[in-house]
């Protein structure tokens, strides 16, 4: 830490004042010493007889007077003494150093941090404020992340909820005033509006899945899962569908049974979304390939891939963003919502594991780690977040 032209002054005479206020003290206590030894014989006497006593040599070399003996203990002290203020004086300069920078901060600036370094113990206090004001600072980034994310989430909604809710009330309204010519139009104009209040109703039933396993106390119920028949079955569900569109889903496991901890419910709703992406937006593609492997001693790997359209490279680091939508694929008739990879991106983080994208000319492939042992949760902890997510539903209901 660097002083100013001003402390040093300060410092300077602090060290002048003392200096002088010792000598003082120094000679007047050796006054006082000299004046007792001439007014005491027997005093003085003692004293001559330890000089004579402590001698070197065969000149009887006095090893020692007691005025001298006197001075440079006096000395020792005094420097001490002089040390002893100087750093103290010099620490309170620092703590005012320290109190001006936190005043600075305290004005607003919390992208400022206290750049000196200082001797002792200040160090921590220099140290712990620096990092309490890189925690407030990131606490209100995330703040104002989290502001802003819920002003995306209401407009990113209330946009795609008007959009079928105009056409909805438009239909609607042509029956409510009449304006049809036959049995057929009104047949046509519910069966619009029936489309619309569907979509309508998808969006916030993948919303409401949304917010439920974005929220920090998500219960998620770790039970032991044969993940090579839950692939099975839900290829066989989707089998029909991917007939009609001339598609085949090839499930490859290299072990039977392959057991992990997960959620079945939650871990079944992140391959029905990964499929039915690969169903709506795979146009021309002939396979949806499934596949399951140890990733190593403590992981698996789950791909799931399709020979549909190419991604474009600037899309892929965006498709996990709620309501993004490709929109060479993603169009109207499709009816996305574009939560899926959302949901399905926050089910796995749940898991402890991580989802990942490629997309080629020949495939496009999500790659999925999870990992085969969950750690176990103490049971009051669980307890303490089943009342959590109680009190949560309580106040969505």
């Amino acid at each position: 830490m660097k002083l100013t032209g001003r402390e040093k002054s300060e410092l300077f005479f602090e060290g002048i004042v003392t200096v002088i206020l010792l000598l003082l003290l120094n000679l007047s206590v050796l006054v006082i010493i000299t004046q007792a030894i001439q007014l005491n014989p027997g005093l003085r006497d003692g004293i001559f007889i330890i000089k004579q006593s402590i001698v070197i040599g065969p000149d009887h070399f006095q090893l020692w007077s007691w005025e001298n003996l006197f001075i440079g203990l006096m000395a020792i002290l005094d420097v001490w003494v002089v040390y002893w203020r100087l750093m103290r004086r010099y620490r309170q300069m620092q703590l005012y150093h320290i109190i001006d920078e936190l005043h600075y901060i305290a004005q607003g600036n919390f992208g400022h941090r206290i750049q000196f370094k200082v001797s002792s113990d200040i160090q921590h206090v220099v140290d712990s404020v620096n990092a309490l004001v890189d925690s407030v600072l990131e606490s209100m980034t995330e703040e104002r992340d989290i502001e802003r994310s819920k002003d995306e989430l209401i407009t990113n909604v209330s946009h795609d909820l008007r959009t079928p809710l105009t056409s909805i009330i438009g239909y609607l309204g042509l029956i409510e005033d009449k304006q049809y010519r036959s049995e057929a139009d009104i047949l046509k104009y519910t069966h619009t509006a029936f489309l619309k209040a569907s979509q309508m109703k998808a969006l916030v039933e993948d919303l409401f899945e949304y917010t439920k396993v974005q929220q920090a106390a998500a219960k998620v119920n770790f039970n032991q899962v044969d993940l090579s028949q839950m692939m099975e079955q839900i290829s066989a569900s989707f089998e029909l569908e991917a007939e009609k569109q001339d598609k085949a889903i090839e499930v490859t496991c290299e072990e039977s049974p392959l057991m992990i901890d997960a959620d079945a419910e939650q871990l079944s709703r992140v391959f029905n979304n990964l499929i039915s992406n690969a169903l709506k937006y795979g146009d021309g593609g002939k396979h949806i390939y499934m596949i399951a492997n140890r990733h190593n001693d403590k992981e698996i790997e789950i791909k799931v891939a399709n020979d549909g359209p190419k991604i474009p490279k600037e899309s892929l680091d965006h498709v996990f963003e709620r309501f993004y939508r490709v929109e060479e694929s993603r169009n109207k008739a499709t009816g996305g919502t574009g939560l899926g990879l959302a949901i399905t991106q926050s089910i796995v983080q749940l898991h402890h594991g991580s989802i990942t994208v490629e997309s080629t000319d020949k495939m496009t492939t999500f790659d999925i780690i999870l990992p085969i042992r969950q750690a176990k949760v103490d049971s009051d902890e669980d307890e303490a977040v089943n009342k959590v997510n109680e009190s949560l539903q309580k106040q969505l209901n």
